[in-house]
């Protein structure tokens, strides 16, 4: 089978590999769509020391099962699935405090086992017991089921932002994961809703969305001054920043009102990870200010609820849709922010 096999930095190459059969306890998927996360457009342009090449890639997904050998799992060949894809191999108190994302007990799929960017793909026999993979019950295409995995690392970050009828919701990066930021907040219910990015292609595909402002990031701090405006001057009751860049975490601080709450959903790169904040916006305006990283359980199981429901408009998000050859194209089609969320079709 052809595979889009990591070879280093910049070198995603897509060539023939042997398909993988299941040993015992695991099972093999048929993979009918796997998206482009953010993390992958990284991977292959700044290399990652986690990943180990030659790695397929692709962590993003909805497939069949084809074959099984766990006879005690909870799917059974035929069964549509996606995949919590943090698969634990041991215990600490994160794990047993149900936040299993922090854990060093951990494996993931496309970091320390082959990805789904491939006609095929092997689960672990340990992903398997522990139930990590889900059924899909509903009709709901397998390309806007492939979402389940990002949308769980945003719901992990709204598991704690406590988005409400009272809160004025800003974010900063018009990326699919800002779009998905966007709308978990106007599903909470947020009174009003801005997206803040200096990409105007990315903010015109953002006003698609039921969404009360777009706002162009410019680089003599106007937006900022915009934000008070739409505020009547009070900010951002909750202020979001997805997108990897240290001047949008000390935008961030700035727009946020007293009280406020502030996540810093996108880390930094880690060749470059400091930035120079305004720490002061953080003391005398009584900021609440936290990070987040991948999802819990908890929040992947609500990810795939959200997307049962038919509430969350995945067919918007998912832009592009290309056959695995053009799997660079997607990277360029992202990068480039002409497309918001590409999903490739391995079997097309």
């Amino acid at each position: 089978m052809k595979a889009a096999v990591y070879q280093g930095k910049e070198q995603v190459v897509v060539i023939e590999v042997p398909q993988p059969a299941p040993a015992e306890g695991e099972v093999l998927l048929a993979i009918e769509a796997c998206s482009i996360c953010g993390t992958d457009l990284r991977t292959w342009r700044h290399g990652d020391k986690k990943i180990i090449p030659p790695r397929i890639l692709g962590h993003e997904f909805c497939g069949t099962v084809v074959e099984t050998r766990a006879p005690g799992a909870n799917v059974a060949v035929g069964d549509r699935v996606v995949m919590y894809i943090v698969i634990l191999n041991g215990t600490d108190r994160f794990v047993e405090m149900g936040r299993e994302n922090l854990t060093s007990h951990r494996t993931t799929m496309s970091y320390h086992h082959d990805g789904a960017f491939a006609p095929f793909m092997r689960v672990p026999a340990s992903a398997v017991s522990q139930g990590n993979l889900i059924k899909v019950t509903s009709a709901i295409p397998s390309d806007q089921m492939s979402l389940a995995e990002p949308l769980g690392c945003v719901m992990n970050a709204h598991s704690r932002l406590g988005v409400g009828a009272r809160d004025t919701v800003a974010v900063i990066g018009a990326g699919p994961i800002g779009i998905m930021h966007a709308v978990v907040s106007r599903l909470h219910g947020a009174r009003k809703v801005y997206i803040l990015d200096s990409n105007p292609a990315r903010l015109e595909m953002a006003r698609g969305f039921d969404l009360d402002g777009a706002v162009r990031v410019n680089a003599d701090g106007s937006h900022r001054e915009e934000i008070a405006r739409l505020t009547q001057g009070q900010g951002a009751d909750v202020t979001i920043v997805a997108v990897s860049s240290a001047a949008a975490q000390a935008d961030a601080l700035e727009i946020a009102s007293k009280a406020g709450r502030v996540c810093f959903f996108a880390g930094l790169p880690k060749s470059n990870p400091v930035a120079a904040l305004d720490v002061n916006q953080i003391h005398y305006k009584e900021l609440v200010v936290t990070g987040s990283y991948s999802e819990k359980r908890s929040d992947f199981q609500a990810s795939f609820a959200l997307l049962h429901g038919g509430r969350f408009p995945a067919e918007k998000i998912i832009t592009h849709r290309l056959p695995l050859e053009r799997i660079v194209d997607g990277f360029h089609l992202m990068e480039s922010g002409e497309a918001l969320k590409v999903c490739i079709l391995p079997k097309s």
